[in-house]
């Protein structure tokens, strides 16, 4: 035990930086934050054209309901976001809820999905992820009947929380958001 060295905890910290900061890649130290109340929410469009949108309307996709299993797999994005993402916290989500709505004006359908968790850094990517993992579950739903649609406008459109509190998208809300905010 006589080889034991005691390390001063911020020259530990010091070393650790220089050697870790040559490298490309890392993930944001985030030890020092306190955790906190956070929330986002995303949404994305798909247009899938009006032959599938009438067949989403009506119950006859060949594979089954795009809209309720797109919702479900918003969830199962925002749960495994840490593990598709390199350089993103895994987070201890509390809440993640999806709504997918149905445009009959373009024959689109716009993913919402919200998140929330206590934690040291913020849940926009899982919030972006849940939306990107319902728009290609409907995709893959879509494309048995045509395989020409278009995912679009994937953004996030609030996040809250942390230092920087309220964030609303600069280019505005849906309408719906508009009435709460």
């Amino acid at each position: 035990m006589s080889n034991l060295k005691i390390v001063d905890k911020q020259k530990l910290k010091d070393w650790a930086n220089e050697l870790f900061k040559k490298n490309s890649f890392n993930m944001v130290d985030v030890s020092s934050k306190k955790v906190t109340f956070r929330r986002a929410l995303a949404s994305g469009k798909i247009n899938v054209g009006k032959e599938i949108f009438d067949l989403i309307k009506t119950n006859k996709m060949p594979k089954g309901d795009p809209v309720a299993l797109g919702e479900v797999s918003a969830i199962l994005g925002v749960k495994k976001t840490s593990e598709l993402i390199p350089l993103c916290h895994p987070l201890p989500i509390d809440h993640a809820a999806a709504k997918i709505v149905m445009h009959d004006k373009d024959n689109s359908l716009e993913v919402f999905c919200v998140v929330s968790a206590e934690a040291k850094t913020g849940v926009e990517m899982e919030a972006i992820m849940g939306v990107n993992a319902a728009l290609i579950t409907i995709y893959d739903l879509c494309k048995i009947v045509n395989p020409h649609l278009e995912i679009n406008n994937v953004k996030l459109l609030i996040k809250e929380g942390g230092k920087t509190g309220l964030w609303k998208n600069p280019d505005g809300l849906p309408d719906f958001l508009n009435e709460i905010f």
